[in-house]
């Protein structure tokens, strides 16, 4: 059993990015197993310092489009993803998209909603 998940965000400039990072946010404030990654923070690290800390938890990346960037800096980290959402092709099964990469609409927020209850099952199947 995990005692916590870490959560890594698209920090993507495309709605499905900006849906990937509230939805985070979201699912952060509903559950306290879970901790977040700042991307900009590990894609800036050249060093390495903050290797332990990613390899401390499982890691849960959410990636707002096909280019799965998320997954691509941790793996160039040699950081492993215990799971991989990828928020597009999970919306493809709902009738909602987000549209803008700056605002949440009442469209976005339902996309938001469905990520989150998705990353709240994923942490959820690790945790037990």
């Amino acid at each position: 059993m995990n005692e916590k998940v870490a959560l890594a965000s698209c920090n993507g400039m495309s709605p499905n990015g900006l849906v990937s990072r509230v939805a985070v946010g979201d699912a952060k404030k509903e559950d306290e197993n879970i901790i977040s990654i700042c991307m900009g923070s590990t894609s800036a690290d050249i060093k390495g310092e903050n290797n332990a800390m990613l390899k401390k938890y499982p890691i849960i990346s959410i990636n707002g489009c096909n280019g799965e960037c998320v997954n691509k800096i941790l793996e160039n980290r040699n950081i492993k993803v215990k799971k991989s959402i990828n928020v597009g092709k999970v919306l493809e099964n709902y009738e909602v998209r987000a549209k803008d990469p700056f605002r949440l609409d009442v469209e976005s927020e339902e996309c938001v909603k469905i990520i989150k209850n998705k990353i709240l099952s994923e942490v959820d199947e690790i945790i037990d």
